[in-house]
């Protein structure tokens, strides 16, 4: 599927300012969407929104199908009636340039509780129906996850509450045993319950709004699940599981420009044989729930659908490991057949083959290109723009790469040479500069993280594949924001007129700052 010539910013909600540690669905969030109107862009694209586990990785969620609870804003369940203003009057002093996740976790889950109590108690006759529907809709996957994350909670002491170390019987499932746990549960589960009713109305609000300014959103779909998931949990047969529960092979991938030895996931793999045979509905019924959340998805490990590395599970990296064949071309043709024609993007970087390239282009999706890939060593590398296609997405860099101004100060000197003498440039505006290339670049659509039109270093960071603990976390501020969002805006306006990405019926500008 093609797409108009257009451009975005890269943005995670939970970098966004709030008073509540971490970035959410409230205020800023709208601020943010009028500063995209107002640099004539068109598009906002974030990491995948389900609720993160370990390491805080939003790529690896509890569910495929849930919302962050951490995004709910608190602002706006006051102002819909969920919570009393009381509620908020004294929030923790969280820091404001990154996420502290322990304290906001902890913040938050108690916030959402009360706010649950608040509902049972006060909620209108209106409230209690949208409640209803919204259950009865979603329960494919919401009575699972739900009852999930209430057992988590119960067990969180025993192995940190991963469902395989769980009694036997509710581990498995055991009917019995679900209807015991259910009942027993029932008020946790209830909540969570709430929580996701409360995240979907206020995200589905958020995009309403983007929506009507003509800013599409880019989701991101992980190919794979986390182990600890209501997905597997809930549906064990679709994976490769040992009889203990646990994976006997894993996903990663071989070592590569990130890591020498490289990166082991640990998500566990599908059986693919097993979902074929049920006519992918499992990922049908996921794809459709992601393109509720958004417009556009971009397919992490797109070339994980041709073919993946398969790590046996007592490896301890992904060194030791084959390339296994996977759905391929009949994967999309029974997700189109029920779905329609797939607004995907494919992300097709690392080890990619012929066959890859061939399965990406037979169902025209774009690939991507990163600027920081695209100079030193090989002098025609596919990511310099001379090289593209129309039907590309470019990027200056992604959520796995250094900023533009980080990578471009650790470049070897080879590099930066390269890169100043293709772009004409001094180096000293060098990440505009890069962000100009891109604008100017054939792709039809150019993406900029937002940490890149703020010409941060690596101290705003957002990962580092393969290496654990302390990502996630970059948040701009208030302060930064009101300083610069309308003269970055400005620039960002006058690429997407000059290079021709500039939306056909644009809105009437705005004040990107006001609050």
């Amino acid at each position: 599927m093609s797409f108009n010539r257009s451009a975005g910013i890269l943005l995670h909600p939970t970098s966004l300012p709030s008073r509540y540690g971490i970035g959410d669905l409230g205020s800023s969030a709208y601020q943010f969407v009028d500063f995209l109107v107002a640099g004539r862009l068109s598009l906002w694209q974030m990491l995948p929104l389900g609720p993160t586990g370990y390491g805080d990785s939003p790529y690896q969620s509890f569910s495929a199908f849930a919302g962050n609870p951490l995004l709910i804003s608190p602002d706006r369940l006051v102002a819909d009636g969920f919570l009393p203003a009381k509620a908020i009057e004294k929030v923790p002093d969280f820091p404001t340039g990154q996420v502290d996740f322990g304290p906001v976790i902890d913040y938050k889950r108690d916030l959402l509780r009360a706010a649950h109590d608040y509902f049972q108690e006060n909620a209108t006759p209106a409230q209690r129906d949208a409640y209803s529907r919204f259950c009865l809709n979603t329960s494919y996957w919401l009575d699972d996850y739900a009852l999930f994350m209430a057992l988590k909670e119960h067990h969180k002491d025993q192995d940190g509450g991963v469902w395989n170390t769980w009694p036997r019987p509710i581990a498995k499932r055991q009917v019995k045993a679900m209807k015991q746990w259910t009942r027993d549960l029932v008020n946790d589960i209830e909540s969570h319950k709430f929580q996701q009713f409360l995240f979907y109305k206020q995200w589905l609000e958020l995009k309403s709004y983007a929506n009507k300014q003509g800013i599409k959103i880019i989701g991101d779909i992980p190919i794979f699940v986390a182990y600890d998931s209501a997905d597997v949990w809930s549906h064990p047969e679709l994976f490769h599981l040992s009889k203990d529960g646990s994976p006997s092979v894993v996903a990663g991938v071989p070592p590569d420009y990130f890591s020498a030895t490289g990166q082991r996931w640990g998500n566990p793999l599908y059986n693919w044989e097993k979902i074929a045979a049920e006519n992918y509905d499992w990922w049908v019924k996921r794809i459709h729930m992601n393109l509720v959340q958004a417009d556009i998805v971009r397919i992490d490990h797109f070339r994980g659908f041709e073919a993946y590395w398969e790590i046996t599970a007592t490896e301890p990296t992904a060194v030791i490991g084959r390339w296994v064949k996977g759905p391929d071309a009949a994967f999309f043709e029974a997700i189109q057949a029920k779905l329609g024609e797939l607004p995907i993007i494919a992300e097709d970087l690392g080890v990619i083959t012929p066959e890859v390239e061939e399965l990406r282009d037979r169902f025209a999706f774009p690939g991507m290109r990163i600027l920081q890939f695209a100079f030193g060593g090989e002098r025609n590398s596919s990511f310099l723009p001379y090289n593209y296609i129309k039907n590309t997405v470019v990027y200056t860099g992604t959520h796995d790469n250094e900023t533009t101004l980080g990578w471009y100060l650790n470049a070897t000197e080879d590099e930066r040479d390269h890169v100043r003498r293709y772009t004409v440039s001094s180096g000293r505006d060098i990440v505009w500069d890069l962000i100009r290339l891109a604008y100017a670049s054939v792709a039809d659509i150019a993406v900029i993280p937002m940490q890149d039109v703020f010409v941060l270093g690596n101290e705003a960071r957002m990962n580092f594949p393969g290496k654990e603990g302390g990502w996630w976390r970059w948040r701009y501020t208030r302060e930064m924001f009101s300083a610069r969002a309308s003269g970055i805006a400005l620039g960002l306006a006058e690429l997407a007129y000059l290079y021709g990405r500039a939306p056909e019926k644009v809105a009437p500008p705005v004040d990107a700052t006001a609050e």
